[in-house]
C-alpha cells in the first residue's frame, strides 16, 4: 500500500510518500481500505516535534488520527462489521495513523458510517467531533444558557456552535469577519469579528465559554463569564488558571478516543442535525503540502481532508 512517513522531526518535507506491507486483520480487528482521513493542527504539530516534552514518538511514523473507508477483511472474534461495510476508524495512538491506503484497527475504534455521509464527509466529522462532543459533555451546556464560542469557523469550532445550537444555547462565536456568515449559518446567534472587534469588550454575562485558543483569548475570557460560569479548554498553548479569582469553573477536555463519542456525532449527522464541514481535499501523495497548508493557518472552515 501507498502511506506517508517520516523517520524524524522537522518539515514537513520529512514526510514521505512510500510503499508499505499491507496491515492484516488480528483477532478482533478490522481491515479497512482507506478513502479519506483528516489532517488536523495535531498532525503538523506532532510531525515537527512540538510535542516532543509530551508524546514520544515512536519512529519511522505513519501520521492522521482518523480515516475512512470500506472493510476489506475482519479478524476473528469481529461479527459487528463486514467486508463491503462503510466505516469511519479512530487511529490508536502510535499504532499507523490514517495517511495510507489501508489501515488495521480495532473493531471497537470503528463506527458504521450513515447512508446519507460520504465518506469524505464522515472523516471531516470524525476527529474533530470527539472535541466538540466531549467539550460540551464537560461543560454540561443546557438549553436556554449563553455559550461563546472560539475559532467557531475552525473544524471542531463549527461543529461546537453546531452542538450548542441543537441543544438551545445562545450562541456567540469569534472568527475572521470574512466568516461571519459562514458561522451564523452554522447556527450562531451572535459574532464577534476578531479582527474588528476586542470579545471582551462586548460580551457579557456567559454560562459557559469553550477556549480552543489559550493565551491572551483564555485570560481575556474569565471576565465575559458571569459568577459560577464555565470554561472549558482544549488547547496546548499556555493558560493561567483564574477561576477562584472570577468565581468560575476551569476544566481541561479531555479527548479520548471514545467510541460513544464518535457514534453519538455521526447518529446527528445521519439525522441531518449536525453537518460535517469539508475546507478542502488533497490527494495523499500531496500530504506535504496539506501540512504546509495547516501551518500558515491557510485553512480556516471545516476540516481539510486528505483522500485515496
Amino acid at each position: 500500500m501507498k502511506a506517508i512517513q517520516y523517520n524524524e522531526h522537522g518539515p514537513a518535507e520529512v514526510m514521505q510518500y512510500i510503499d508499505l506491507p499491507d496491515p492484516v486483520a488480528e483477532p478482533g480487528q478490522i481491515r479497512v481500505g482507506l478513502e479519506a482521513a483528516s489532517v488536523t493542527p495535531f498532525d503538523w504539530k506532532l510531525r515537527a516535534g512540538y510535542l516532543k516534552s509530551h508524546f514520544t514518538l515512536p519512529m519511522p511514523s505513519v501520521p492522521g488520527r482518523d480515516g475512512g473507508g470500506t472493510v476489506l477483511s475482519v479478524g476473528n472474534g469481529v461479527t459487528e462489521f463486514k467486508p463491503g461495510d462503510r466505516v469511519a476508524v479512530m487511529a490508536r495512538f502510535f499504532a499507523q495513523g490514517g495517511y495510507a491506503e489501508m489501515i488495521a484497527v480495532d473493531a471497537a475504534s470503528a463506527v458504521k458510517i450513515p447512508e446519507n455521509l460520504s465518506i469524505v464527509e464522515a472523516v471531516a466529522l470524525t476527529n474533530a467531533s470527539l472535541s466538540a462532543w466531549l467539550s460540551v459533555q464537560t461543560a454540561e451546556v443546557k438549553s436556554g444558557e449563553k455559550v461563546l464560542v472560539h475559532s467557531g469557523a475552525g473544524a471542531v469550532g463549527g461543529l461546537l456552535i453546531q452542538l450548542c445550537h441543537h441543544l438551545g444555547a445562545k450562541v456567540t462565536t469569534t472568527c475572521r469577519s470574512t466568516n461571519r456568515d459562514y458561522v451564523l449559518g452554522l447556527g450562531a446567534d451572535h459574532v464577534v469579528a476578531y479582527d474588528e472587534d476586542d470579545f471582551s469588550d462586548t460580551v457579557k454575562d456567559q454560562d459557559v465559554v469553550f477556549d480552543l485558543m489559550g493565551g491572551v483569548v483564555h485570560d481575556k475570557s474569565y471576565k465575559v463569564l458571569t459568577k459560577g460560569g464555565r470554561l472549558a479548554w482544549l488547547v496546548a498553548d499556555p493558560i493561567n488558571d483564574r477561576g477562584a479569582e472570577f468565581g468560575v469553573t476551569v476544566t481541561r477536555v479531555m479527548v479520548t478516543d471514545d467510541r460513544s463519542a464518535l457514534q453519538a456525532m455521526m447518529d446527528l449527522a445521519g439525522a441531518g442535525v449536525i453537518k460535517p464541514q469539508v475546507a478542502r481535499t488533497i490527494p495523499l501523495s500531496d500530504a506535504v503540502e496539506a501540512h504546509r497548508l495547516m501551518e500558515k493557518g491557510a485553512i480556516s472552515r471545516g476540516r481539510l481532508v486528505l483522500t485515496m
